[in-house]
């Protein structure tokens, strides 16, 4: 795993193999790690098994640095949330017990690092839809670090939910559209992933039938906006009956790349 550039989390669903012979290579070149938890036990330390039967323990302290209580600790349903996740964590050393002790939480404070001092506003980065909101989608980008994604920023076509463009546990690429260096707040944005509207527009031609999505109408009814793409939107004369999300055929009317309009009618 690349230490320089924070992916997130199960993002190339490697296990690191780790025995008794490389372990300490790790420990001393802090290598950040992956591995998937196996286990919460009651007091809330993950478990992650390696090869030959060697087992790493994330103590319930070492599992978030941004996530935590008045305590200092993260809370239960965080930990036990993690069982059958993949985790970032690094090396801290060997018990008694033969046990690797692990940390999550030395991985997080070098990704919020890397979001405070590296990353740069209009940077393309890969990131895992981790939960979608009526106002956004939140997308792990490296570490365990959390940007979002409010839900005008997933696509030029207007939605009603982010449901409608992404799914929770979906790769993808985003861009940082800006970033709060002293907290560490990302926002981004997911809609110049999805072609300019020269592109989407390019894989149209005037004169022909097309399928498209009902996405809004006018106040005063002058006309309906019809999707095409995601990032591309025509207009179509206003019509009754029309109903959001529903899927029509329109016919194009006129494709305008100076003025950026698509005149359609609905058949």
């Amino acid at each position: 795993m690349n230490t320089l550039k924070f992916e997130p989390e199960g993002w190339d669903n490697e296990i690191t193999k780790l025995d008794e012979n490389n372990w300490k290579s790790y420990k001393e070149n802090n290598k950040t790690l992956q591995g998937l938890v196996k286990r919460c036990d009651d007091n809330y330390n993950l478990y992650i098994s390696f090869e030959n039967g060697l087992v790493g323990k994330i103590p319930r302290e070492e599992v978030e640095a941004i996530k935590t209580g008045d305590n200092g600790l993260p809370k239960e349903n965080l930990c036990v949330g993690k069982v059958h996740k993949f985790v970032q964590f690094k090396i801290k050393d060997i018990d008694s017990e033969n046990e690797l002790i692990l940390s999550r939480r030395q991985v997080q404070n070098e990704a919020i690092n890397w979001v405070k001092n590296d990353l740069e506003v209009g940077q393309k980065i890969d990131g895992i839809v981790k939960n979608i909101k009526p106002y956004g989608a939140f997308i792990e980008i490296g570490g365990g670090i959390v940007g979002l994604a409010h839900i005008e920023d997933l696509s030029v076509a207007r939605i009603k939910t982010p449901y409608e463009r992404l799914k929770i546990g979906q790769k993808l690429e985003v861009v940082v559209k800006s970033i709060n260096r002293e907290n560490g707040k990302v926002i981004l944005s997911y809609k110049e992933m999805l072609g300019s509207w020269e592109e989407n527009a390019s894989k149209f031609t005037a004169g022909t039938r097309v399928k498209g999505k009902v996405r809004e109408t006018e106040k005063n009814k002058n006309g309906i906006f019809i999707e095409l793409t995601p990032n591309l939107v025509g207009m179509a004369e206003y019509e009754e009956g029309l109903e959001y999300g529903q899927d029509v055929e329109v016919y194009i009317k006129k494709i305008d790349y100076d003025r950026k309009k698509v005149k359609l009618l609905i058949v």
